[in-house]
């Protein structure tokens, strides 16, 4: 499957807007500049999120987006759909007429990708990624702290070696 990157750009913006909204309404501008998404193309994604109703926009100052529903309610599948990028791995695009009055040779083979692929998809949500995130965070914290530790160890040492 080769995931376009309006979908990528999707579930990234919806990941940044549900790992924020604790603190109110995010703001696209601000999600455009942590993820160095085009202000413009976050506006039609959301669009799309927010006639499929994963999105609820806030008007006037302090507005912004939050998320319409749990976050463990919404899969990354409801976001791809949202922004109309089907999964499909076939060449011919299901159609009967791939090549020739048939169906690709392999086509079935590609469909069973699609149904496993969406089927995974549907099971990951946004709550799953938010944890992710979250553990991945506390991990460099505590890695960042351990080298900080470090650097100041060594620089004790260099210090008392250079006064001897």
């Amino acid at each position: 499957m080769r995931l376009t990157t309006k979908g990528r750009f999707a579930v990234t913006a919806m990941l940044d807007l549900a790992m924020r909204e604790e603190g109110g309404p995010v703001t696209l501008a601000g999600i455009s500049e942590r993820q160095s998404i085009s202000l413009s193309y976050l506006e039609q994604l959301f669009g799309k999120l927010r006639r499929a109703e994963l999105v609820d926009s806030v008007r006037g100052p302090g507005g912004g987006y939050t998320l319409a529903k749990q976050i463990c309610d919404i899969s990354v599948a409801d976001i791809i759909v949202a922004v109309d990028e089907p999964v499909d791995a076939t060449q011919c695009g299901g159609r009967e007429n791939c090549r020739g009055s048939q169906r690709c040779m392999t086509h079935d083979l590609w469909t069973n990708l699609n149904v496993t692929i969406f089927d995974y998809l549907s099971k990951v949500s946004l709550a799953s990624l938010v944890e992710e995130q979250h553990a991945k965070e506390q991990q460099a914290k505590e890695s960042s702290v351990v080298q900080d530790k470090r650097d100041s160890c060594s620089s004790s040492r260099a210090a008392a070696s250079s006064a001897l």
